[in-house]
């Protein structure tokens, strides 16, 4: 009760980076989105992924292992800014993350387990609600919300009108130890009074050319972030439609499980089995569902277009 008595809302300085003619703008801690998403565009901004082609097994490899080393570093080093030291500027230096692929081989896969965190000196749920909007003036939100498990903590606030969330799960109870969503922490996200917990949540605006090109965001836990970088790097490298992104296959990986999470029955056979024979761990049961993202894209002539997941009961509105 005195830690919810205490509790304020706080202000920010959002994740702001480049990728190529992007600017990418993101959620900074206690959530680890906007740092894993730089950390993850930056190691594959060297590699043709347009060429590689949307999905194949090059394509698929270079993600796979750039989000099996920002994982890992996610779980061990990103927590409550208030109470710990997050090596923001050193876990996104060019030098570092040049590093951090440096053992990557074409191959063969790097298996997780020979995979830690970098060396710097110094989860999370489905029940998450996002929305994005643009409105008449120009101006844009990207919202992320998350009650954990369904219906929160099962109590509600008449007063307030919103149910309270039971994320104590996406702290590190035990670290080494896996919650419910298969992520494994460490010190740096253990429970402390006052303290907020790790969330992968990433609302994220992207400007092109100095003005606003998308507005992006999903609920989904630890596969926010990977769904929010697909979805991204399907506009940008891969020329789709908002809509089109929103909708393409996705494909899933966070270090541990040391396992690739695809979508069922969405991607080629040829292709899954050849990464079978480089080591890769393939499943294509559980989940079903990866993200369910809205976003927005701004077109060339200045109107907007709208991508609603088909994966749930999204929908997009104009005027």
């Amino acid at each position: 009760m005195e830690d919810l008595s205490k509790y304020e809302a706080k202000w920010r300085n959002p994740v702001v980076f480049k990728y190529k003619d992007l600017k990418v703008i993101s959620m900074a801690p206690p959530s680890s989105g906007g740092i894993t998403l730089q950390q993850i565009l930056k190691m594959v901004e060297p590699f043709s992924l347009s060429k590689f082609g949307h999905n194949s097994e090059k394509y698929i490899q270079v993600i796979t292992e750039a989000e099996r080393r920002a994982y890992a570093d996610r779980n061990y080093f990103i927590g409550d800014p208030d109470f710990v030291k997050v090596p923001q500027k050193q876990l996104v230096e060019a030098s570092y993350l040049k590093q951090r692929m440096k053992n990557f081989d074409w191959e063969k896969a790097t298996l997780s387990s020979a995979v830690s965190h970098g060396e710097i000196s110094i989860s999370e749920s489905n029940e998450t609600t996002h929305y994005s909007i643009v409105d008449a003036e120009g101006n844009a939100v990207s919202v992320t919300t998350t009650l954990n498990g369904a219906f929160g903590s099962k109590l509600y606030s008449d007063e307030l009108g919103f149910f309270f969330n039971n994320e104590m799960d996406d702290f590190s109870a035990k670290p080494g130890t896996p919650n419910s969503y298969g992520l494994t922490g460490a010190d740096a996200n253990s429970i402390a009074p006052e303290k907020r917990m790790l969330s992968s949540m990433t609302p994220t605006i992207v400007e092109k050319n100095g003005k606003l090109y998308m507005v992006v965001g999903t609920p989904g836990g630890s596969h926010i972030i990977t769904s929010i970088l697909q979805t991204i790097l399907n506009v940008s490298e891969f020329k789709m439609s908002m809509q089109e992104a929103v909708n393409a296959p996705r494909f899933h990986h966070q270090w541990l499980p040391d396992e690739i999470i695809f979508e069922p029955d969405a991607f080629s056979k040829i292709t899954l089995d050849n990464l079978k024979l480089k080591g890769y761990l393939i499943d294509e049961k559980n989940p079903p569902v990866l993200g369910k993202v809205n976003a927005i894209l701004v077109l060339p002539n200045g109107k907007l277009e709208g991508g609603a997941d088909k994966r749930g009961d999204d929908k997009a509105v104009g005027f």
